[in-house]
C-alpha cells in the first residue's frame, strides 16, 4: 500500500522507535517522520541507524540517532531522558527491536534463549516502563509495542521468539489497563510475513508456498505495518487500547 492516502498530522510530536536501523523500524521511523513527529532512531548499528536519520531529513523531516542496547536499564534511561528532556516532551514510542535465533527447542542453548528473550521482551519491557513514568505525568502518551503472529499461534524451531512475542502482547494488554485513565494508550501491532532480507532468503519457491497460505496472496510490505502504527500512534485512536492489531493479510483468520 501506499502511505500516501493515510492522513495522520503528527507535528509538534516527538517519538521514539526501536530497531530503527533496518526493516520494519525503518519504515516505520521513515512514516513517522513523514507525518510530522520529531523521530528518535533507536538501534545498535550506528551506521544504518544514520542511514535512517538521512531518509527522514530528506523527506522534510526530523530525526536523531541513538545507539542503545534496548535490554540495559541504564541504557534505555539515557535515551528516554534525553529526549523528554532536550526535546521538551514524550509523545509515542514503539518498541520494535527484536532478534532470532531460531533452533528447535532440544537443541536450544541457554544463549539463544536469554540474548531473544532480553532483546524481545525484556526490551519492551524496559522502554515502557521508563517512557510511562513520562508519559503519565502529561496525561498523554501513545506505546506501541511490535509483537508477531508467531506470539500469536507460535512456530516450530521459533519457541524463545515466539514466547518472547507472546510475552509482548500480555505486557501490553496488562500496561494498557494501568494507564488508560492517565489517557496513554498501550498497543500491539502482530505482523505476518512481511518483505524483507529474511524473506527474500527463503526463495521463491518457499514463498510460493507461503502465499498459498494467505488469504491476500502476497507477502506484506513495510508500509502495511506503518500505517498501522501511524494510526495508533495519532490522536484518533484515544479509545483504542490493549488491542493487538494482527497485519498479516489474513493468515491467522
Amino acid at each position: 500500500m501506499s502511505l500516501d492516502s493515510l492522513k495522520v498530522d503528527l507535528s509538534g510530536q516527538t517519538a521514539i522507535v526501536t530497531g530503527a536501523s533496518q526493516g520494519l523500524g525503518r519504515s516505520i521511523a521513515i512514516a513517522l517522520g513523514a507525518a510530522g513527529a520529531k523521530v528518535a532512531c533507536v538501534a545498535r548499528n550506528a551506521v544504518k541507524l544514520s542511514e535512517t536519520v538521512a531518509a527522514i531529513k530528506d523527506a522534510g523531516g526530523d530525526a536523531e540517532a541513538f545507539s542503545c542496547d534496548v535490554g540495559n536499564r541504564e541504557s534505555v534511561e539515557k535515551v528516554i531522558d534525553a529526549v523528554a528532556e532536550n526535546w521538551g516532551r514524550l509523545d509515542i514510542v514503539v518498541n520494535n527491536a527484536g532478534i532470532t535465533k531460531d533452533t528447535l527447542l532440544p537443541a536450544m542453548s541457554d544463549e539463544q534463549w536469554d540474548d531473544v528473550i532480553h532483546t524481545n521482551l525484556r526490551g519492551t519491557f524496559l522502554f515502557c516502563r521508563a517512557a510511562s513514568q513520562r508519559m503519565m505525568r502529561a496525561r498523554y502518551g501513545r506505546i506501541i509495542n511490535i509483537s508477531s503472529v508467531s506470539g500469536l499461534i507460535g512456530n516450530a524451531g521459533q519457541t524463545n521468539y515466539s514466547a518472547s512475542k507472546a510475552g509482548v502482547i500480555g505486557l501490553t494488554r496488562s500496561l494498557a489497563k494501568e494507564l488508560a485513565k492517565r489517557k496513554v494508550t498501550v498497543n500491539a501491532v502482530a505482523p505476518g510475513f512481511i518483505e524483507s532480507e529474511m524473506t527474500a532468503a527463503l526463495g521463491d519457491t518457499i514463498l510460493g508456498e507461503v502465499k498459498k497460505r494467505i488469504p491476500a496472496a502476497r507477502i506484506g510490505t513495510g508500509d502495511d505495518v506503518a500505517a498501522c502504527v501511524l494510526f495508533l500512534a495519532s490522536p484518533a485512536s484515544s479509545y483504542v487500547t490493549g488491542q493487538v492489531l494482527t497485519v498479516d493479510g489474513g493468515m491467522t483468520c
